[in-house]
C-alpha cells in the first residue's frame, strides 16, 4: 500500500475473564500492544484464542477486566480501530475479485487507486475479473487479506490468517504484516501454525 501515515493506537487487556457456553476460557489474561506489535495467540483447540479476539475487537464483553483502544473500551472504539479477519472470508460467489475489493475501499473511503496496490501485494492482480465462488480456498484467503489491508485500521486482529495459505501464501501474509507494523500497526493473530513474524510475542492462551 502507498499511503506511509503511521498509527498511533495502543492497545491494553487488564485482568480479562472471558468464558463460552457457560464454561470459562481466558482467566485474569493482561496484554498490551503499541505501534508495531504484533502478538501471536497460541493453544489447543477451544483454548478461547478466538473469544478474546473477539473481546479484543469490541464484539464480545469480557465477563470481567477491560479492553481499551487508545483509553476508550473497546465496545465503543473497535469500530474506528479493528480489523477482522474471520475464518471465513466472506465472500460473495457472483462477485469478482476486483468488486469485492472496490467495495471494500469505497465502504471504508480508502483512494480507489489502492484497490490495484492491494491486488499487486496479495499476487492476485491477474484473478481480478474472476468470481470469487471460482476461487481457491487460499485465493479466497488472499482476497479477505487484501480487504484488511483496504480497511485502513491500525489494528489488525487475525483467526487463523494462515491456514488455507502455501508457502507463497504465507510469505505474502508475512509481507502485508510487515508493511502493516512499519506504519506503526499491530497485529494480533490467533493461530496453530508457525508464523515467522520477527519480533512478534507469543501469548498462550488455556496454558
Amino acid at each position: 500500500m502507498t499511503d506511509l501515515t503511521p498509527f498511533s493506537t495502543h492497545l491494553r487487556a487488564e485482568a480479562v475473564t472471558l468464558s463460552r457456553g457457560g464454561r470459562s476460557v481466558v482467566s485474569g489474561l493482561s496484554l498490551s500492544a503499541s505501534p508495531g506489535d504484533a502478538i501471536l495467540l497460541t493453544g489447543r483447540n477451544g483454548a478461547g484464542k478466538t473469544t478474546l479476539l473477539r473481546a479484543l475487537g469490541g464484539l464480545l464483553q469480557p465477563d470481567m477486566g477491560t479492553v481499551t483502544l487508545n483509553g476508550e473500551a473497546s465496545r465503543r472504539a473497535a469500530a474506528m480501530h479493528c480489523a477482522w479477519l474471520g475464518h471465513a472470508d466472506g465472500l460473495k460467489p457472483s462477485e469478482t475479485v476486483r468488486e469485492a475489493l472496490t467495495f471494500a475501499a469505497r465502504l471504508h473511503e480508502t483512494a480507489l487507486h489502492e484497490v490495484d496496490a492491494a491486488l499487486n501485494a496479495l499476487a492476485i492482480d491477474r484473478l481480478d475479473e474472476r468470481p470469487c465462488g471460482r476461487l481457491s480456498r487460499g485465493q479466497g484467503r488472499r482476497v479477505a487479506i487484501a480487504r484488511i489491508l483496504l480497511s485502513g485500521r491500525p489494528v489488525w486482529l487475525l483467526d487463523e490468517p494462515a491456514g488455507p495459505l502455501d508457502t507463497a501464501g504465507r510469505d505474502l501474509l508475512a509481507g502485508a504484516v510487515r508493511g502493516h507494523r512499519a506504519k506503526g500497526g499491530i497485529v494480533i493473530a490467533a493461530t496453530h501454525q508457525v508464523l515467522d513474524w520477527p519480533d512478534a510475542q507469543i501469548t498462550e492462551i488455556g496454558a
